[in-house]
Order: structure tokens, then C-alpha cells, then sequence
């Protein structure tokens, strides 16, 4: 008898260490790879004044000048090896290509990753990815409403030459989710690069992100307007950190059906950002990133029957430096000028939903200027923007 009871708690041991694989061996076995190939374009018409987001005023800052642009060109892949094992790769042009002499530009890898599902509870992504603790940073770019992504909520996320040395927004790194209750309650975590290069220092600590979100309604699929399908009301908060860099928010994204004609789509978010206040710090941001606070509202009606969708734009940038971050500036001259406003408004034409459609818009943005005289002043320009956006997935 006793013999009996060991052979079954071994088997129960070995069931029970083994069975999220077993099954999905015996479900993987059964499935079999499939991949597919998309293509996303954007192409725009623009006309701006010269001094649109430059800090340095000059006898042309306020004359217009009209460019055409390939914004984007990007190939995208998705392959299933099983049911939950998956690859996502996605390409871009090295460079926007407008109306200058050279009209060439190679590719590059924009996104590269791997991902495997162990549950609903838990799936582990690794490889070149969307790199942010606010909804707008992991949006992808065809379905947003507006007629492109925010200038402050994630604005040192963007470059290799920027504080983080992201690409477009991308970090490398191991990126854990999931949900519970559901699928209302959605986590994220992951571990990223971040920052390598620190003067005089090596083994620089790992950037960290995490972000939670709970579904009121539908589950949010970060798009940036539903186009009256669902019904979604979600709350999300978030943090990124890497040395004495730290960022923090919280958003809030609506959209559902208001009257028999169409549907309100409202997304909304506020963040937190410092590089800290200590130079002597091993791995410090300070001098790369003042301290700030950053807003954002963004608020649209879709008409079905004349798939339309008229929408306004509102942001911040609001710098309060601290000491050390600010050089030989004083303070007031450095939160002027790298402080910032942003107000648009719109109308789409989705002509094909999120295939084909297009875009016109007007934008302002205030800032802060360095006159010929040395002085800073607020100067606000503005910026027409049409674009034509073609996506098959």
C-alpha cells in the first residue's frame, strides 16, 4: 500500500510541474505555423512656419514653407509557430524622406520580438519592443485618431542620441504581462537597456517599466479611437526608472457610443518626469532630464454614416527645473525655454476604417525662443498637416 502512495505522489508531483507544458505540447503538435505580411504607409503634405518647435529665433522663424514626406514605410510580419508561441517583426525607413535633394533612405529593424504565452495569467515577450509606462507610448501608429503621437509624454524615448538611446520609442529588454479577473485587471513589467553610456562608469543598471490597467468595460486595445465598435472605459497607471531617472503617470481612455450617430472617444493622461538633482550620482540623468510635469487630452466624434471624425488636441510640457539641472542658465530662462504648449484640431476621413484613410489637421505650438538678443521669449508657429494612410494586416 505504501509503495502505491509514493508512485501516486510522484505522478501527481510530475502532473503538476508538467501540465502547462503537456497540454500545451499536445495542443501545439495539432497546430501548425502560419505567417502573414503587412505593409503600413504614410505619406503627408505639410506647411509650417520655420520656427515650428525650434528653440533659436531667426529672421525666417516665422515665414511658412510647404514639404511633402514619406513618414512612414514600414513591413511588418507575424508569424504563429503554435498557439502560443509568437514572432513580430517590423521594419522602417532610417529617415523621413521629404522634399530635399536626397530622396534615399535605407531600412532598419524597428521591432524584433518573441513571445510565449504560458496562460492568460502570464506571457513572457523578449527582444526589440514598445518601451513605455503610458498608453499613448505603446500605440501603434495606424490607429491613431489624431494626426500623429504626442510631443510630451514620452519625449526622451525617441532617439539613440536621446538620454534613454531608444529608437522610435523601442527598447530591448524582457517584457512580462498579463491579466486576472477576467482580463479587467492588465499588468506589464519588464526589464530594458536603457541607458549604456555613463561618463567613466560601466555596468549601468537595467531600466525597469511596469504599468497596470483595469477595464472598466471592453478590454482596451490601444487604439487610439474604436470607430463605434465596443465600449471602453480604462484606467491605467505606470512608472519607468533607470538611475536617478524616474517617471510616473496615469491615463485614462474613453470611448463609447454617445447618440444613434456615432461615438466619443476621449483619452487623457498626466506624467511626472525627473533626471534627478545630483551630478555626482553614479548613473545620473539630471543634466539630460529637468524635472517637468506633462499633460494631454485628446477628445474626437465619430460619424458613422459620413465616417467622419472631427477632433481637438490639447498638451504640456510645463519644466520646474531643479539646481542642478539648469547649467549656468537661472531658472526662470530655463523653464521658459524649454517649457512647451501644444493645441490642434482635426477631421478624419475613414474612407476604409484603418486600411485607407486621411488626415487634415492644423497645430500650434508655444515655446520658449533664444531672441537675436539673448533674451527668452514665447513664441508660438503653426503647422497644416494632410496625410494619406494606407495599412493592410
Amino acid at each position: 500500500m505504501r509503495k502505491k502512495v509514493k508512485i501516486s505522489l510522484k505522478m501527481l508531483v510530475l502532473w503538476l510541474l508538467n501540465v502547462p507544458f503537456v497540454s500545451g505540447f499536445a495542443q501545439n503538435e495539432k497546430s501548425k505555423p502560419s505567417i502573414k505580411f503587412g505593409l503600413l504607409l504614410h505619406t503627408y503634405v505639410s506647411s509650417q512656419q520655420n520656427g515650428f518647435g525650434s528653440s533659436n529665433y531667426d529672421d525666417s522663424y516665422d515665414s511658412w514653407n510647404t514639404n511633402f514626406n514619406l513618414y512612414r514605410a514600414r513591413i511588418m510580419s507575424e508569424t504563429h509557430l503554435t498557439d502560443k508561441d509568437y514572432v513580430f517583426l517590423e521594419t522602417e525607413l532610417t529617415t523621413s524622406l521629404g522634399s530635399s535633394s536626397d530622396k534615399a533612405a535605407s531600412i532598419k529593424i524597428l521591432d524584433a520580438s518573441y513571445s510565449h504565452k504560458f496562460s492568460d495569467y502570464f506571457q513572457l515577450t523578449a527582444g526589440k519592443m514598445l518601451a513605455s509606462y503610458n498608453r499613448n507610448g505603446l500605440q501603434t501608429a495606424n490607429t491613431l485618431m489624431v494626426n500623429d503621437f504626442t510631443y510630451y509624454q514620452y519625449p526622451y524615448n525617441m532617439s539613440k542620441e536621446g538620454p534613454l538611446q531608444n529608437d522610435v520609442g523601442r527598447d530591448i529588454g524582457v517584457d512580462l504581462e498579463g491579466s486576472v479577473f477576467k482580463d479587467k485587471l492588465c499588468y506589464r513589467l519588464g526589464a530594458f537597456s536603457g541607458r549604456r553610456d555613463f561618463e567613466n562608469e560601466d555596468n549601468a543598471p537595467l531600466r525597469t517599466i511596469g504599468r497596470l490597467t483595469y477595464n472598466f468595460l471592453d478590454i482596451d486595445k490601444y487604439s487610439g479611437t474604436n470607430l463605434s465598435e465596443g465600449k471602453t472605459l480604462t484606467l491605467g497607471a505606470g512608472f519607468d526608472t533607470q538611475g536617478t531617472y524616474v517617471a510616473y503617470g496615469t491615463d485614462l481612455y474613453f470611448d463609447y457610443p454617445l447618440f444613434s450617430i456615432g461615438s466619443l472617444t476621449l483619452n487623457t493622461a498626466w506624467s511626472h518626469i525627473s533626471g534627478g538633482n545630483d551630478l555626482d550620482e553614479s548613473y545620473s540623468f539630471a543634466s539630460m532630464i529637468p524635472t517637468q510635469t506633462t499633460q494631454l487630452l485628446e477628445l474626437g466624434y465619430y460619424i458613422k454614416s459620413l465616417k467622419l471624425q472631427p477632433w481637438i488636441r490639447y498638451e504640456k510640457q510645463d519644466i520646474d527645473s531643479q539646481s542642478n539641472q539648469i547649467g549656468n542658465m537661472t531658472k526662470s530662462d530655463f523653464d521658459k525655454l524649454y517649457s512647451g504648449k501644444v493645441l490642434g484640431c482635426g477631421i478624419n476621413y475613414f474612407f476604409n476604417g484603418y486600411k485607407t484613410n486621411l488626415k487634415l489637421s492644423y497645430v500650434s505650438m508655444k515655446k520658449g525662443v533664444t531672441m537675436t538678443s539673448g533674451e527668452i521669449e514665447n513664441k508660438t508657429c503653426g503647422q497644416v498637416w494632410m496625410q494619406l494612410q494606407f495599412c493592410i494586416f
